[in-house]
């Protein structure tokens, strides 16, 4: 299964007051492993960024100034999700802001050219509730190291979120591979027929004696003949 795993910076919170993405980074996992194969673009968002926002991934409007606008990216962006189950941490704010993105240029929405979205913030919710779930609590919680990461960047982050991100899975996935060896084994195994030949243990005199002394004593207190008389 081909899955990439997304992360986005942006100049603010919200893209229905104007807001923009300003950083995409992709990374690309086949079959559980990280392929090396990467997408990642800094964008100049044509517009101010908020200084809350700038405090977070340390993107400025100076650095920003002379790298592709958004229209110049969309289709590479595109085709490297293209069909893929797509892995993102708080999925509704980064696929919100694609959404607005593409649909600025008419080029439909995330869910119109993925196989699917992975909300890893929706599932820690789930695992671990009543708990940070941030990206870095997740991190230390699964012993992630993060200590080179100063500012947000989403290419950074995508790399914390594909070890959080099989870190968090690891137990399925070899519940998955148990199971399938389960049916694999009982598919190729061969049965062997049961013995034909029965040993018949016949009950010692004693043993007889002591079994009718027992029906004698039940019929007895019935004060009636047994019904295996």
């Amino acid at each position: 299964m081909r899955q990439i795993i997304l992360d986005t910076e942006t100049t603010g919170l919200n893209p229905l007051t104007g807001d923009r993405v300003i950083e995409i980074g992709c990374l690309e996992m086949i079959d559980r492993r990280l392929t090396g194969n990467k997408l990642h673009h800094y964008i100049n968002p044509q517009r101010d960024i908020d200084p809350g926002a700038v405090a977070v991934h340390g993107l400025t409007v100076e650095f920003l100034s002379d790298k592709p606008v958004f229209a110049d990216v969309a289709d590479e962006i595109i085709t490297f999700l293209k069909d893929s189950e797509v892995i993102i941490h708080n999925a509704p704010f980064d696929v919100g802001f694609l959404d607005v993105e593409f649909g600025l240029l008419k080029r439909g929405k995330v869910d119109e050219h993925v196989a699917g979205v992975i909300d890893t913030l929706k599932n820690a919710r789930e695992m671990f509730p009543g708990k940070r779930n941030s990206l870095d609590a997740l991190c230390e919680r699964f012993a992630i190291s993060n200590e080179h990461r100063t500012l947000h960047g989403a290419l950074l982050d995508a790399e914390l979120l594909a070890e959080v991100y099989l870190a968090m899975t690891r137990g399925q996935e070899d519940l998955m591979i148990d199971l399938h060896g389960m049916d694999s084994d009982a598919a190729n195994a061969k049965r062997k027929p049961l013995p034909t030949k029965l040993v018949v243990q016949l009950a010692s005199i004693e043993e007889q004696e002591t079994h009718q002394a027992y029906l004698e004593g039940v019929a007895k207190a019935a004060k009636k003949p047994p019904v295996w008389s």
